[in-house]
């Protein structure tokens, strides 16, 4: 496979960690770049009109700069990054479309039952509404390892 793009999402937690090493691996066997995203979700409004924000007071430049702090462990293989605004599954696929990427590799919290039920799932909606391949890599905790599906 011959790729020139492979957009890598963040939310800035470990769990993405392995998916950024793989997501390297696979853009320096290519010769891709790396796209490296993060999507900063609007504050929600409540039935009475409340904001919440998903973190307290959400900094800008201190997301911008958390951004820049994340890079390939492979120092050869070339990046960009790109903050957007939106719901984070609908905007990692409007990038990836718009970029027009070989493929999406991206971490997963590996939840489970109740709690993906209510938080819902970013990789399983990437996954289905994505155009090119999407590779998860998920983490196992208990172990330290991770593996990677698609």
């Amino acid at each position: 496979m011959k790729a020139k793009k492979i957009l890598f999402p963040t939310d800035f937690s470990h769990t993405g960690d392995a998916a950024l090493r793989f997501a390297t691996s696979l853009a320096h066997d290519t010769g891709a770049t790396l796209l490296i995203v993060h999507v900063e979700e609007p504050p929600l409004a409540y039935g009475g009109g409340e904001m919440y924000y998903g973190m307290p007071d959400p900094n800008i430049d201190e997301l911008k700069r958390m951004l820049a702090e994340i890079s390939p462990p492979d120092p050869e293989v070339p990046c960009e990054r790109r903050m957007v605004s939106g719901d984070p599954a609908g905007a990692i696929v409007r990038v990836a479309e718009e970029e027009n990427v070989d493929m999406i590799v991206l971490g997963t919290h590996g939840r489970t039952g109740l709690t993906r039920l209510l938080m819902g799932s970013v990789a399983e909606a990437v996954v289905r509404r994505a155009e090119c391949p999407v590779v998860t890599v998920k983490t196992n905790n208990h172990a330290g390892k991770s593996k990677a599906t698609s």
